[in-house]
């Protein structure tokens, strides 16, 4: 797959985890927002039964069939750190004053179908 055709497929991925989101109730604030090098796919808040607002950073993943692994396996600590530390630039710059978590959407492009897993809160900073 050249880059065009992976840029084209990751675009695809997230408008489908985006259509996913809506459909959820969460509300799109960003999408691929950048702060240096590092960039959020999916910047969304959701607001809960006791009208608390919560901020989701959500990285969607995708891969074509056939695969060897999924998609959310791509997701190493260097990876988690890097979106936490845009999540922080993020929230700093947008004197955001809300609880935050990191979710992933996984996206697998069959043949005839497209399969999505959503996994809120997949991930958490560390205090280190």
């Amino acid at each position: 797959m050249d880059s065009g055709e992976r840029i084209e497929t990751g675009r695809r991925a997230e408008d489908i985890a985006l259509d996913f989101l809506k459909g959820n109730g969460q509300i799109l604030l960003e999408r691929n927002w950048r702060n240096g090098h590092k960039e959020l796919d999916l910047i969304m808040k959701s607001l809960s039964q006791y009208g608390i607002e919560r901020l989701h950073i959500v990285e969607v993943r995708s891969l074509k069939e056939p695969n060897l692994c999924n998609p959310y396996e791509s997701i190493d600590i260097f990876k988690q750190r890097a979106v936490i530390s845009a999540a922080r630039a993020y929230i700093r710059l947008n004197n955001i004053n809300m609880e935050t978590q990191f979710d992933i959407v996984s996206v697998v492009f069959k043949a005839e179908s497209v399969e999505l897993e959503y996994f809120p809160d997949a991930f958490t900073p560390s205090w280190r």
